[in-house]
């Protein structure tokens, strides 16, 4: 306290109030009294007066009198006796007087209007006011009395709010003493309306001087107990919170968080006028916090301001009028989104986008980018006609040509940015006719080419990649592109697709109205979807496909599965454009690539994609030519694809058509394993179910076999049938093995734990020679002629009862039977009408169907294989020759024939 040594207002006896003017301050010299009984000087209460005020200064009474009395002579001889007894105390009358402390009337009462230097009352005020300020510092700084200390606060922040003139008062309150006095203020007082006037004299004066802050922050305890002051309610203090500068660790770890939200969510008309808004310094430090670099705080905040209902307080900031408070709500809503990306729909709504266009030019480089983020993550929306309209406002609102400054700008960002700046400015573009040149597009597609063919920055490749997969445009409600999803649906496996879209419906609130039909969204995606794939494939003729192929083959997981994804979507959507060669480019750069995956690939679900690719090229003759060259490397793919998607069916169709010679190539079996089980005599029945091979034998015998390499390994065997095993069969929904005998039942085995069980038996009334079954009815050849159809409701019927049939097979509701005349025929289960029949003249002991295969066991160990489109043989295989083919079966994927012999051989076939 030492600098207040010299402080005014000790040493002198001070003259009596009533020897004083209250408007100049000084001694009267010519005093006048007034009807109200208050006492002025003449030239002060003139002025008054003049000035065009018709009350008393004192009493606010209003006066009457037209002109001033005579001069007080008992008051005047009064101070000059008071004089000649006091003459080394009379003050000189240019210095300020000390009055005793009083309550004071209304500062802006009595104030005069004009501050000129000439006016006697406007200096005469400004000594009063300056020696009153004096006393109140002093008593700041000096009294031991809390109370009077706690009342100079508030006596200096009234002097703050209410004098209007040219006096500087910040220089003598902002001196180390005086702001270590506000501080101990804060340390011991109680009172709320004293701690409110204290911060906000602290605010006050740290927003115009730094070295207030220096002295505030020169002891950590000095932080944590404003910190503490509003945690406990005084939320103007987070405004002194944010001047003093925190650490961004120390602010995470006084968890600040639920205060912050409460200054947000209150209204601003609650709070005092002060420097800088609570609502602004509270926006500012949660985004300081946002943007800690920690992924789970910034995750726990984000979660936190999402289930508060935060969003739309904040999304009022970006119209803020301080740019600072615009781009940290551009901070903390794009951190919301990347949190939870629904709250994108809230934001798209309510946004004003203006302001912070505008912002943009005079950001910094690391704020313009985090602007374009934003920006880029709220065309993100589940509804294309809402992402188009949201794109038109980025392009035509702001007091700048947003395209020219995101051009401008795409030339300085950094390299990882520059995609997401090209994909912004490229949606921007394509709001107009995507036919017309634009040097807009060109740099963009040149930036995105040039960002994926940069190896030596993979962030930068990556974000490109993900940029043109975005573009697709179409996202779920959390702003993730559906592009893969859409692409599996379109390849035939539409299960991921649905399942989100299944997904979308839960998490949408069925009280979202929409605008606009799903009809109307689903046009205005194709739409776009074709706009924006032209464009890119028709940059400098198919260049993008050259740096997609270069990308597939990267060592980074993540940046080869968005360029394969990318590159599969613009060559799915060739079929839609007009004939200008683009196709050709695409051929050479990717055609044998997307071979290599599709024969390589364990996941399903990119051999569906790359399927989906190459079944665009079989349209084109060269196309197909090349892949023709293929067709050995890519048949075991088709084939397991073909039961789930269209697409390879039809290859499959279109790779078969041709000569003969290709035919056989086409369909080439390869033996793989033979077991001898003479011992239980003939084979005459045999099932294929979960990697597991089921042989039936004529002593009643059923062995199960397990096969390892080129090896079968019997693990059961099982007697309980007391005649000849004549028909296995697998229903596989129930998971369930059906066995028919000469004994004239049939029994329901359970397969699908480790050992097989019966369960069930049923009595048939006559031999079972063979049976097949379905979900809903069992076929089974009876001891005489034709063949007998049960259904599982109990009705029976008899069919083809002309012929003896020696052999059945069900597929796809076509029910196929093999007659001792060799004919074949083929007849409807359902309305029991004969459809077809096989040219063959073989004698057919057994059949096994597959999609694109007829199998026909013969006698001497021949196997006929016929094609199921044209009813043509395509190739013959020689099994045993010391027996003929009783019967034969089909693994699951339909890779494997095997067979059963009347000398006790099975073997089995792969298709190669």
């Amino acid at each position: 306290m030492a600098e207040f040594d010299n402080l005014p207002g000790g040493g002198k006896h001070t003259p009596p109030k009533d020897f004083v003017c209250p408007i100049t301050s000084n001694l009267f010299d010519d005093p006048v009294t007034l009807e109200t009984g208050q006492t002025y000087e003449r030239r002060a209460i003139q002025e008054w007066l003049e000035r065009g005020n018709s009350t008393c200064p004192i009493t606010r009474q209003k006066l009457q009198i037209n002109k001033l009395p005579k001069t007080n002579y008992v008051l005047k001889r009064l101070i000059a006796s008071w004089q000649e007894q006091n003459i080394d105390s009379v003050p000189n009358q240019s210095e300020n007087p000390q009055p005793e402390p009083e309550p004071e009337p209304n500062m802006k009462s009595i104030l005069p209007s004009s501050s000129s230097s000439d006016s006697v009352i406007s200096q005469a005020t400004i000594d009063r006011t300056m020696s009153e300020l004096q006393l109140a510092i002093t008593n700041l700084c000096m009294s031991e009395v809390l109370k009077e200390s706690e009342m100079a606060v508030l006596q200096i922040e009234r002097f703050w709010q209410e004098v209007n003139m040219d006096v500087d008062i910040h220089s003598m309150l902002s001196r180390p003493a005086v702001v270590n006095g506000f501080e101990e203020i804060l340390f011991n007082s109680v009172d709320p309306r004293v701690l409110k006037a204290n911060i906000f004299l602290l605010c006050e004066m740290g927003f115009k001087d730094k070295d207030v802050i220096q002295t505030l922050t020169r002891v950590d305890t000095d932080v944590e107990c404003i910190v503490a002051l509003f945690k406990k309610g005084l939320m103007e203090a987070v405004v002194l919170i944010y001047l003093l500068r925190p650490s961004t660790a120390s602010l995470v770890e006084m968890d600040m968080v639920d205060s912050l939200l409460k200054v947000i969510k209150k209204q601003e008309g609650d709070l005092i006028q002060m420097c800088l808004k609570p609502k602004t310094a509270a926006l500012l430090l949660l985004g300081q916090m946002l943007g800690s670099g920690e992924e789970s705080i910034g995750s726990s905040i984000a979660k936190t301001l999402i289930s508060e209902k935060m969003i739309e307080s904040i999304v009022c900031s970006l119209g803020a009028e301080w740019a600072e408070e615009r781009i940290a709500a551009v901070g903390i809503l794009l951190r919301c989104m990347e949190e939870d990306g629904k709250c994108r729909n809230t934001i798209a709504d309510k946004a004003d986008l203006a302001p912070i266009l505008d912002s943009f030019m005079g950001a910094g480089d690391a704020e313009r980018f985090e602007i374009v983020r934003f920006l880029s993550e709220l065309v993100k929306l589940n509804r294309r006609t809402l992402n188009e309209q949201v794109l038109h406002i980025i392009k035509e609102e702001g007091a700048f040509n947003t395209m020219h400054t995101l051009l401008v700008y795409l030339e300085t960002a950094l390299q990882d940015q520059c995609p997401i700046v090209a994909g912004l400015l490229l949606q921007l573009d394509l709001l107009v006719e995507p036919g017309k040149m634009s040097i807009y597009r060109e740099e963009a597609m040149d930036t995105l080419i040039s960002c994926l063919r940069n190896s030596e920055f993979p962030t930068a490749q990556l974000a490109a990649a993900e940029t043109i997969m975005s573009l697709q445009g179409r996202f779920t409600s959390s702003g993730k592109p559906l592009t893969r999803a859409l692409l599996l649906k379109r390849a035939g496996l539409d299960k991921s697709y649905q399942t989100l879209m299944r997904m979308e419906q839960l998490r949408n609130s069925p009280e979202e109205s929409e605008e606009t039909t799903p009809q109307e969204e689903e046009k205005a995606a194709d739409n776009w979807e074709r706009k924006m794939a032209f464009v890119l494939a028709s940059h400098e003729f198919g260049l993008l496909f050259e740096a997609l192929a270069e990308c597939i083959k990267s060592r980074y997981a993540s940046l080869c599965s968005a360029c394969f994804v990318s590159a599969t979507w613009l060559i799915q959507m060739l079929n839609v454009f007009p004939d200008t060669g683009i196709q050709g480019a695409a051929r050479v750069c990717l055609l044998k690539r997307f071979v290599s995956i599709f024969k390589s690939a364990k996941d399903v679900e990119d051999k569906a994609l790359s399927l989906l690719a190459l079944s665009v090229f079989i349209h084109d003759p060269e196309g197909l030519c090349d892949l023709r060259s293929s067709m050995k490397e890519i048949m075991k793919g088709l084939r397991e694809l073909k039961k789930l998607s269209p697409l390879a069916s039809q290859m499959l169709k279109v790779f078969s058509k041709g000569s003969g010679s290709c035919s056989q190539d086409f369909w080439s079996h390869k033996e793989l394993v033979q077991v001898d089980c003479s011992e239980n005599g003939e084979v005459l029945s045999i099932a294929y179910f979960k990697d597991k091979i089921f042989s039936g034998h004529s002593d009643g015998t059923i062995k199960v076999w397990t096969g390892r390499g080129s090896i079968l390994h019997p693990i059961q065997e099982v007697r309980e049938h007391t005649k000849a095993v004549t028909a296995l069969a697998i229903l596989h929904p129930g998971e369930r093995l059906y066995s028919g005998s000469l004994d004239r039942t049939t029994r329901v085995w359970s397969v699908d734990d480790e050992v097989m069980h019966c369960v069930q038996v049923h009595d048939m009334k006559d031999q079972v020679h063979k049976l097949v079954v379905a979900n809903s009815i069992s076929c089974y050849i009876p001891q005489g002629a034709g063949v007998k159809i049960h259904s599982w409701n109990g009705g029976s019927k008899s069919l083809n009862t002309s012929k003896s049939v020696k052999c059945l097979a069900l597929v796809c509701g076509k029910l196929y039977c093999g007659c001792h005349d060799n004919s074949i025929q083929i007849w409807n289960a359902s309305n029991h009408r004969m459809v077809g029949s096989l040219p063959t003249v073989l004698d057919v002991r057994s059949m096994a169907i597959s999609s694109e295969l007829i199998y026909l066991g013969c006698k001497g160990g021949i196997v006929e294989i016929w094609g199921r489109e044209k009813n043509n043989r395509v190739e013959t295989l020689q099994s045993s020759k010391n027996g003929k083919v009783n019967c034969m079966t089909l693994d699951g994927n339909e890779e494997f024939l095997v067979i059963g012999t009347a000398d006790g051989q099975i073997q089995a076939w792969g298709l190669s």
